[in-house]
């Protein structure tokens, strides 16, 4: 067994058996390319089931040495571990060598949100006069309004909106669907976009069930999502650096300080652990403070 063809059946597994993007896919498949060039840069030119866990230590060395941080590392640790669980599924080695490898302890780096005020300016800044406008206050108002991810957006179906009872249907990562309450905003900025403005636009064959399209009638980019909320942020002149991923951490952060259940956060933004959800109440002191005086009995 090699490595291409070992990197190839592991492709195939994510995409089959676990569902996940072409995103994660290629993300997975970098990271185990490294691993590669470690193994073909040893004189011995190891195979992928030639690896023991001191083996694996030195690679995650040669990685450090590399200047790589340490969420850098456990990612690729991560994939590592991932890969070698596959070899096992598939009989091609009989231990994983990667079981007992160490990932690096890492300083949990709080993501950067907006304030309500921020967010309303940004909104505030779309040229409505524009082509575009009525379709970029939507997107901007169901990714604030609903918490998703860019590629949850730019992949949002007809045929998942519910105004009727206030609610979407997205496909979110591992292909796992999840229904998400939406405000009347959002609602009636769909509206707009969709009924006034879209129905006069061509639309690209395979295409007609994408809510966002551009003014070829193809589906959006992540990446022009990227550059029209940057461009927004110049507008305003907001300093901050931010991306769509920002006004999903804003929507979480706003539930959370309003009071909103984490099982109900952790549900809407389709995390699989509410640790993850957890850190959203590091996010501001000040309201956790508030929270325990009005709240603690001792108060």
């Amino acid at each position: 067994m090699n490595w291409a063809t070992a990197i190839k059946g592991f492709k195939g597994y994510l995409r089959l058996e676990r569902g996940l993007s072409v995103n994660s896919i290629e993300a997975y498949s970098d990271d185990l390319n490294k691993l590669y060039q470690y193994a073909d840069s040893l004189i011995d030119k190891k195979s992928p089931k030639d690896f023991s866990l001191q083996d694996l230590r030195a690679f995650i060395a040669w990685v450090n040495e590399l200047g790589m941080i340490p969420s850098t590392q456990s990612r690729i640790i991560s994939g590592i571990k991932a890969f070698y669980k596959f070899l096992m599924m598939e009989d091609y080695i009989a231990a994983d060598p990667s079981e007992l490898l160490e990932t690096p302890r890492i300083q949990r780096k709080l993501p950067d949100t907006l304030s309500v005020e921020d967010i309303n300016k940004i909104i505030g800044a779309i040229d409505l006069s524009k082509p575009e406008g009525p379709r970029n206050k939507a997107m901007l108002e169901v990714l604030y309004g609903c918490g998703l991810r860019v590629s949850e957006l730019t992949e949002l179906r007809l045929s998942n909106l519910f105004p009727e009872i206030e609610f979407i249907k997205v496909t979110g990562k591992g292909s796992k669907e999840r229904l998400i309450p939406i405000g009347g905003e959002a609602i009636k900025a769909l509206k707009i976009w969709i009924e006034l403005v879209r129905v006069h636009n061509p639309i690209k064959k395979g295409e007609e069930d994408l809510v966002f399209l551009n003014r070829r009638g193809s589906r959006l980019s992540r990446v022009y999502v990227f550059m029209m909320i940057k461009d927004l942020a110049a507008t305003i002149g907001l300093q901050k650096k931010i991306s769509p991923h920002t006004f999903r951490h804003s929507f979480a952060t706003h539930l959370v300080e309003g009071g909103a259940d984490l099982r109900a956060v952790q549900e809407m933004l389709g995390h699989e652990s509410i640790t993850t959800t957890e850190i959203y109440t590091h996010l501001d002191r000040e309201f956790l403070r508030s929270t325990i005086i009005s709240y603690h009995p001792r108060n």
